[in-house]
């Protein structure tokens, strides 16, 4: 019987912690051993963590790369490991360590380096060239990384043509809103095209901008599921594989024999001297295949994002500035979901232009989330400001300038809270407003970490009703949910004295921002001539306040910064 027990290491690698990377892929091999496992994989790069930027142009990080992999080469008695590490030769290489009994047998090399969105790797590395399979008793098995698994005619269908019954795909595949949908139908078609068990291994966790998922995956040879991994978290996922059925059914397509002779001699085989356990009496853990539906895999992604930005980067606590609005309510609860209600401050600073309602509003959100609540009033020192400005704009009326004053106020109070405290500032600013410069700088927009920053205005509503209703109760004030969106800088002041209405801007943004859509397409969607023009050129004229923003979680497609480069300079107008 052709049978294979293989553990998937969905583990959460920190970027440049090469002793806590290897005391957690340690920890791994041994959890596999425990359930007799023949394989156990790790995602991409997981010695160093991804991505490591240019910190591949350090030697020294390579160097001490190459040295943790050989005190995780010293754990693997008794089983097979591949491991995801920087390689070094003649140039550097996304590469895969094929390990087993304390001995490295084999290292791959990444074929398809991704260039796009936020990958970068042709900076970086040099690419593979081979297509080496492996053998364990009388099973064949391919190794391969991330973007390898993406060409049709990639190394996936070459190992597999070549001998190889699973292909094991390790992975740092970041996180946006209906990536895992597309990951899992592309590599069923990868699976059933090419006859053979796919096993997809992903990172987890927070990286700066980017989420990884996990949701780890076991596809057969039909290209139906088998197993997936939990979205979000850490996994250890320990699937039997029974590879007669890849036998059978690669006996009953003709066409595959033709495709066989094409590629001989173009793949090395190795083996690998192995005492496979055929009966193996260990337990493996049951598992669901659900996934999780849209609002909560979003909330999840902001969470994770959160928790692991405040923790790798060791903070103490966080502070927001709470002001009653929709924005904030939402990342106070991201906050308290990804570090505890103890380690989450609400600092409330009312002017003279805020009402009763967003008072009575803010203080209700922190009672709900149990989080402290320090008010500190600006009247006063905005009152100073006007005085210590009005020779100067004495007989101009007052604008944004009296408004900013106050947003810039307020910045200055939080980065006190934090430089006193330690406490990272998350700012509240969505992408509706980052888009179109909707947000005043050095004031609302300071601060350390942009949690919905590629979050929409629309979605942001969305998710504070989703959560109220996973809560079973009202955490975020309906108020906040049904009234008109303020600023609150001037009297009687709404978002839509400036802004189309959210539901209006949102889609112009997607079109403009996210999918590059022509003028004449976005005056498709029903928008108005004028009010096309607007938004446009205020997302064109705000890339400067853009690129000095903080860092934030992509959950889109493509979010602002590593997603869309745009020249701060720039004469071009898309009307």
């Amino acid at each position: 019987m052709k049978k294979l027990r293989i553990a998937i290491a969905q583990i959460n690698p920190t970027v440049g912690d090469f002793e806590g990377n290897t005391r957690k892929i340690i920890e791994y091999i041994d959890k596999a051993k425990g359930y007799g496992s023949d394989i156990v994989a790790f995602p991409e790069l997981a010695i160093t963590g991804y991505p490591p930027e240019d910190l591949l142009l350090k030697p020294q990080f390579i160097k001490d790369n190459i040295e943790a992999l050989k005190r995780v080469q010293d754990e693997t008695e008794g089983i097979t490991a591949i491991v995801g590490f920087v390689d070094r030769k003649d140039d550097i290489f996304n590469a895969a360590a094929i390990i087993h009994d304390k001995a490295i047998i084999d290292v791959y090399h990444k074929m398809y380096l991704p260039n796009y969105g936020v990958f970068d790797e042709y900076r970086y590395f040099q690419v593979g060239t081979r297509y080496p399979i492996y053998q364990i008793d009388n099973v064949f098995f391919g190794v391969n990384i991330c973007e390898d698994i993406w060409y049709p005619d990639g190394p996936t269908r070459v190992q597999a043509l070549a001998g190889a019954e699973v292909i094991i795909n390790i992975n740092a595949s970041p996180y946006h809103i209906g990536k895992s949908a597309f990951r899992e139908r592309m590599l069923s078609t990868r699976a059933s095209d090419s006859t053979v068990v796919v096993a997809y291994i992903n990172t987890v966790g927070g990286q700066d901008e980017l989420v990884f998922d996990g949701h780890s995956l076991v596809i057969d040879e039909k290209g139906e599921i088998i197993a997936r991994g939990k979205q979000f978290e850490e996994d250890l996922i320990i699937v039997d594989l029974d590879l007669e059925a890849v036998l059978m059914r690669r006996l009953h397509d003709p066409r595959r024999r033709q495709e066989v002779l094409a590629i001989e001699g173009a793949v090395e085989k190795i083996a690998i001297q192995a005492e496979k356990v055929e009966e193996n009496f260990s337990l493996i853990p049951q598992r669901t295949n659900t996934i999780l539906e849209r609002m909560e895999e979003i909330y999840r992604a902001l969470v994770l994002g959160t928790s692991d930005y405040v923790a790798k980067n060791n903070f103490k606590g966080v502070v927001i500035g709470l002001s009653g609005g929709v924005d904030s309510s939402l990342v106070a609860a991201i906050a308290v979901d990804a570090i505890g209600k103890e380690n989450v401050t609400g600092i409330f600073m009312p002017s003279p232009y805020t009402s009763k309602e967003s008072m009575e509003d803010t203080y209700e959100i922190a009672k709900n989330l149990g989080i402290k609540i320090i008010e500190v009033p600006i009247k006063g020192l905005f009152k100073t400001y006007l005085q210590s400005l009005e020779e100067e704009f004495k007989g101009l009326p007052p604008d944004a300038t009296e408004e900013n004053l106050q947003a810039r106020i307020r910045g200055n109070i939080l980065m006190a809270f934090s430089n006193k405290f330690g406490w990272l500032v998350l700012t509240t600013g969505n992408k509706s407003e980052m888009s179109v410069g909707y947000a005043t700088l050095y004031g609302d927009m300071a601060g350390g970490f942009a949690v919905i920053k590629d979050v929409p205005k629309t979605m942001v509503y969305e998710l504070c009703k989703w959560k109220n209703l996973k809560e079973w109760k009202t955490l975020i004030p309906e108020r906040v949910l049904w009234k008109e969106p303020s600023a609150e800088l001037k009297p009687d002041q709404k978002d839509t004295d400036t802004l189309p209405p959210y539901p209006v801007l949102d889609p112009i943004l997607k079109a403009y921002v996210e999918e590059d859509r022509s003028f004449e397409e976005i005056m498709s969607l029903g928008c108005e001539l004028e009010c096309a023009q607007k938004v446009i050129n205020m997302i064109d004229r705000s890339e400067y306040k853009r690129r000095q923003a903080p860092p934030g979680i992509k959950i889109t497609p493509r979010a602002f910064g590593k997603d869309r480069r745009f020249p701060i300079t720039n004469r071009y107008r898309s009307y």
